[in-house]
């Protein structure tokens, strides 16, 4: 049991405890969390359901857990590690057996983010003489090239997707490039919708204009090419398609390591060669960096190494023919239940559905399916886009399967019955109006008040007390009325107010 005297909503005594007792204070609030194992949770984690894998990742993160990745030759171990991650990706998106790009190189970092954030900032800093260099980018793409931009101070030129194929047209791709572009990117596949962008006409389109293509093959990259020897038609996407010259992979997602592991990959040195940053003007030690951090803890590098040297190349053929049966299995469920329909067929790890025409409210649907168990990731409609809920699958989900069905059309039937969920004429006609810069912090805290969120006395619902309701769909459903740009500003508001520190005493 937790002593709450001591921890409570982040309320920490600095009087000293017992191991055993701060353990178990994790492992009470732990307790709270969405499952991160078991083939229950469609987003965020990735299980792979093999005995003893979490094991000896936990183990070789604690051998390494102090190594620290800034100076490579103090800690040898931890570049050996490294060179071996990269040089595993760089054979799994060389191209296949045989046609392998023999002068890729790259780099590990923290994450997607991370990497995507590296792939455009290499970019840029390879054209100096570019004072207001510009990224093209698919509005399907991760929101982390967004960030990069933001970060980067990079000007984004997106590109609308078809709501029929959910793809980019390269001919609009290729029109959106301009002198000052310095990267063209493209997914392997997209996040929401599990599809891969048309990288080889993308990268012919950017290497006609002297322009980096980067596939960020995050999500996708360790599975693609797996499915592509189990027969199923993957489109080109790798360093075998001319004029691709990056990619990134996340190893703490298909390659199953622990979090946070990604690999950015570049097809030769000179490309990779802007990534550094060396300092040397200033009385400390020379830096030098191929990543964002500085320092790094050599726990995550050695636990993903322990998982790819013991999973090995069957094992991953393996898993992904495990997925490959979920995810067919999982489609013929959607496909089962009058009033749902796939928003593409699965050509990759991700099962993506819609509500047709009389069908019931995507986010009551939700919330009915999480009352089952089962926690999928609604997305908000866009651009003529319609609401979906997004579901990541993983070799943990096959035994699954055959409960998913069932349940499914259950949660249905009870969303129909429910009804869909009706925001108060008031609560409209304001997000109708309101301007992200008129949102004051007094209509914020009355928005969050009305929503149950952020005071800790309850979910809003009675169904509980927390931060957060249980049932979310009435905020889902403001959040799908208002713009995108009110979205991020009520989000920003909304989360703020649950990043609040409660302070303890010494007693």
């Amino acid at each position: 049991m937790i002593d709450e005297s001591r921890v409570k909503g982040g309320a920490l005594s600095w009087g000293g405890v017992a191991a055993e007792v701060a353990l178990a204070e994790v492992r009470g609030l732990r307790a709270g969390d969405a499952p991160t194992h078991g083939g229950r949770l469609f987003a965020y984690v990735y299980d792979p359901a093999v005995p003893g894998l979490d094991d000896l990742a936990a183990a070789a993160h604690r051998e390494s857990a102090h190594v620290n990745g800034l100076d490579p030759t103090a800690f040898p171990s931890l570049l050996a590690m490294e060179n071996a991650l990269v040089g595993a990706a760089g054979r799994v998106l060389g191209g296949g057996p045989g046609t392998a790009a023999p002068d890729v190189v790259g780099s590990v970092t923290s994450g997607g983010t991370e990497s995507l954030i590296l792939a455009v900032k290499t970019a840029r800093d390879a054209h100096p003489e570019i004072t207001a260099p510009r990224i093209v980018v698919p509005a399907s793409g991760h929101a982390a090239f967004a960030k990069a931009a933001h970060y980067l101070r990079v000007a984004l030129d997106v590109v609308q997707v078809s709501p029929d194929t959910l793809r980019p047209d390269p001919a609009a791709m290729a029109a959106a490039i301009r002198p000052e572009t310095v990267l063209v990117a493209c997914s392997a596949p997209s996040y929401a919708h599990g599809v891969v962008d048309p990288v080889a006409e993308i990268a012919a389109a950017a290497a006609d204009a002297g322009v980096r293509c980067h596939v960020d093959a995050c999500f996708g990259g360790w599975t693609l090419p797996y499915l592509r020897r189990l027969g199923a038609p993957v489109p080109p996407f790798d360093f075998a398609v001319p004029g691709v010259t990056s990619i990134s992979v996340d190893l703490h997602k298909y390659a199953y390591a622990p979090k946070g592991v990604s690999v950015l990959l570049h097809r030769d040195a000179a490309l990779r060669a802007p990534q550094y940053f060396a300092y040397a003007d200033w009385p400390g030690y020379t830096m030098i960096n191929s990543v964002i951090a500085s320092t790094r803890s050599g726990g995550p590098i050695a636990a993903a190494y322990a998982t790819l040297r013991h999973l090995g190349d069957d094992g991953y053929l393996r898993l992904t023919a495990v997925t490959r049966d979920a995810v067919a299995g999982l489609a013929d469920a959607v496909r089962a239940v009058d009033g749902l329909r796939l928003m593409a067929e699965p050509e990759s790890t991700v099962v993506c559905f819609t509500a047709s025409e009389g069908g019931p409210d995507l986010f009551v649907l939700v919330d009915e399916l999480t009352a089952r168990g089962w926690h999928t990731q609604p997305q908000m409609s866009y651009a003529g886009l319609p609401a979906s809920v997004h579901l990541t699958v993983t070799a943990a989900v096959a035994p699954r399967v055959a409960e998913f069905g069932p349940d499914l059309a259950d949660a249905v039937a009870a969303a129909r019955a429910a009804g869909p969920v009706q925001l108060p004429a008031e609560l409209a006609a304001l997000v109708g109006a309101l301007t992200p810069e008129a949102l004051t912090p007094e209509l914020v805290v009355g928005l969050a008040a009305g929503l149950g969120l952020g005071d800790g006395t309850g979910d809003g619902d009675g169904s509980g007390a927390g931060p957060l309701p249980r049932r979310m769909a009435l905020v889902n459903t403001l959040l799908d009325a208002a713009t995108p740009a009110l979205r991020e500003r009520l989000l920003v508001e909304f989360v703020g107010l649950l990043q609040r520190p409660a302070w303890g005493s010494d007693g």
